[in-house]
């Protein structure tokens, strides 16, 4: 075994950890790049030499017996002036080329690390500008990877967390029931029969995002009238609303025409604007459901003069699986409302009110 000198054997313990040890050799140990460019260059340089030799040789053949003093006077500058611009030609293109590939050989090595599952991995934006926009989006692309990585990670937990609470309590009292702990009666069983329903609002909402996301949710459409629509929602919060002390008005521009919708995704719709209104106002609060014409749009609008939605969430309110740090569930009921607006041919919009509060405003589309 050949000898190794001691520093060669063992990392030693203040060497960074993401660095390979021993350390490679040489300026550009990972790209043999530069090497091969230099080997071009140096046969280049040395056909272009044979060329000028050949030259001078096809010269002095077609022209006769010369002086050979007098031409080594004029040859020998010129061919060392042609060798030093060849190398001054050589040099620029390599610094050149070493500006385009020192970017290239940080994003080579960062898309690797990408791969092996290291989405906090950065570039830095330098060289020509078309390399630093491309360092730029790698960037955001690495950064919206570990952005989705996450709210996976946070996915599976919520999901967990969503489906395994009812499915705790449903066995906790079945087994009770069967060990005579709690009697069968008709408010354990209310009690089993909600928890239930829990389960399946959320493995609905899982579903219908899914369906919606792929371009496979069925819309059942009909002519629906907007006025005896939105008053037939807000009729199911009213109760709420009172108990909460918060005020629920409903105003209808007279003479909307008739709208092409499924009324069951649009009354999901609202149900999460009204409930999600509600979570945020306090007694005393009011919520005004409206509804107008807009051009060629039927506008609807869910306003509040509750806490209003932090601006560091506002943009990404609709975006699945993404919660504030204040709200529950799995963070679909949003993502949702926008997938069935947009599949409506709609729009939903989000913003703060100027004095307090949060607009949500949807855009559907008349009937032809």
């Amino acid at each position: 075994m050949p000898y190794q000198p001691r520093y060669r054997m063992h990392r030693p313990p203040w060497w960074p950890e993401n660095q390979p040890w021993p350390p490679p050799r040489g300026r550009f140990p990972r790209n043999p790049f530069f090497r091969r460019l230099g080997c071009f260059f140096g046969v280049l340089n040395l056909l272009g030499f044979a060329f000028f030799v050949l030259l001078v040789a096809l010269i002095l053949r077609t022209f006769g017996p010369v002086d050979l003093n007098a031409l080594l006077r004029w040859v020998i500058p010129l061919g060392l002036a042609a060798l030093v611009l060849i190398v001054v030609i050589a040099a620029v293109a390599v610094s050149g080329l070493r500006r385009i590939s020192a970017p290239l050989d940080d994003l080579h090595a960062a898309a690797e690390r990408v791969a092996e599952g290291d989405y906090s991995t950065r570039v830095v934006e330098k060289g020509p500008p078309e390399m630093r926009s491309m360092a730029r989006a790698f960037n955001d692309m690495a950064s919206r990877l570990h952005q989705v990585d996450e709210q996976r990670r946070n996915l599976l937990a919520d999901t967990t967390h969503e489906l395994l609470t009812p499915l705790t309590v449903i066995q906790g009292n079945l087994e009770g029931m069967l060990d005579g702990v709690y009697p069968a009666d008709e408010t354990n069983l209310r009690g089993i029969l909600d928890e239930t329903k829990l389960l399946a609002r959320a493995l609905e909402d899982l579903r219908t995002l899914a369906l919606a996301e792929s371009g496979a949710l069925q819309l059942k459409k009909e002519p629906t009238d907007p006025v005896a629509f939105l008053h037939e929602v807000s009729s199911a919060f009213q109760a709420q609303s009172a108990a909460n002390g918060v005020t629920l008005s409903v105003n209808v521009a007279d003479n909307l025409p008739m709208l092409d919708i499924d009324p069951g995704r649009i009354r999901q719709v609202l149900a999460n604007l009204l409930a999600n209104s509600l979570r945020y106002t306090s007694a005393g609060g009011t919520i005004n459901l409206a509804c107008e014409l807009e051009g060629n749009n039927i506008q609807i609008t869910v306003q509040d003069n509750g806490s209003g939605i932090p601006p560091e969430d506002l943009e990404h309110i609709f975006e699945r699986f993404y919660k504030s740090t204040d709200s529950g569930g799995m963070g679909l009921g949003l993502a949702i409302a926008k997938q069935l607006i947009e599949a409506h041919g709609g729009s939903i919009t989000a913003e703060n009110a100027p004095d307090r509060g949060t607009i949500f405003s949807i855009l559907l589309p008349l009937t032809a």
